[in-house]
């Protein structure tokens, strides 16, 4: 099962008075909460059959505010399928990942997820059973797709393999538009962090006190890297 988001965010994260220094910490919605987006290592993103060169690593960039963006866009080359490897820069306990396609036939249809590979290619993934299959929607909708948090406690690279699309043949471009992940994340070789995971937040429960966005162990989109 997945969830979409509605393509307007419900508690308005940009109703807010803006000031000359306006700090954008306070722009936390249910919808931002444990973002990864600060601990992805993006330079390092790899994307295999893509028609457009580090076209996966920039929709993996893009941020939440961009996620209905249509460019940048990935698109398939030879075929419909596609492999990402997403590596962090931290020790991740996954909790769902954010997609968004379109309605169209070259929307993906089946995710096969791996755990802690690297160099994977096609034929070693197809050969591999994968830590979860899931089935994607055929809508515009940012989907949240929640994995068996018990099979994603200690991600520290992530492969996303787009087995096929819903032209089921007929379609030979597959096409993703943004992808995000959430989650909790500890400091690699070091003890964990005062993880701070709000599992309902509040609309009214906009400021952290005493801390910042990245110390509690979720980030979001548009203070990352590269961005």
């Amino acid at each position: 099962m997945s969830h979409c988001h509605d393509e307007h965010v419900s508690h308005g994260a940009h109703d807010h008075h803006h000031g000359d220094e306006h700090d954008h910490s306070d722009d936390i919605t249910p919808a931002l909460q444990s973002s990864l987006y600060q601990q992805i290592n993006f330079d390092e993103i790899t994307t295999l059959n893509e028609s457009t060169r580090d076209a996966g690593k920039a929709i993996v960039k893009k941020t939440w505010a961009e996620r209905l963006s249509a460019e940048p866009e990935l698109a398939s080359d030879a075929d419909e399928q596609l492999l990402m490897t997403v590596p962090f820069a931290a020790q991740v306990k996954l909790h769902s990942i954010l997609i968004r396609t379109s309605p169209s036939l070259s929307a993906p249809k089946t995710l096969h997820l791996y755990v802690n590979h690297d160099n994977l290619d096609f034929s070693t993934a197809e050969d591999m059973d994968p830590v979860q299959k899931i089935e994607l929607s055929q809508t515009s909708d940012v989907q949240e797709i929640p994995v068996k948090r018990a099979l994603f406690g200690r991600v520290q690279r992530l492969v996303l393999f787009f087995v096929d699309n819903f032209g089921d043949g007929d379609e030979d471009v597959s096409r993703i538009s943004y992808v995000g992940f959430k989650g909790e994340w500890t400091k690699l070789g070091k003890a964990p962090t005062n993880i701070l995971y709000e599992a309902a937040a509040q609309p009214g429960d906009h400021k952290i006190k005493g801390t910042s966005v990245n110390q509690m162990g979720s980030g979001i989109g548009g203070r990352g890297p590269g961005v």
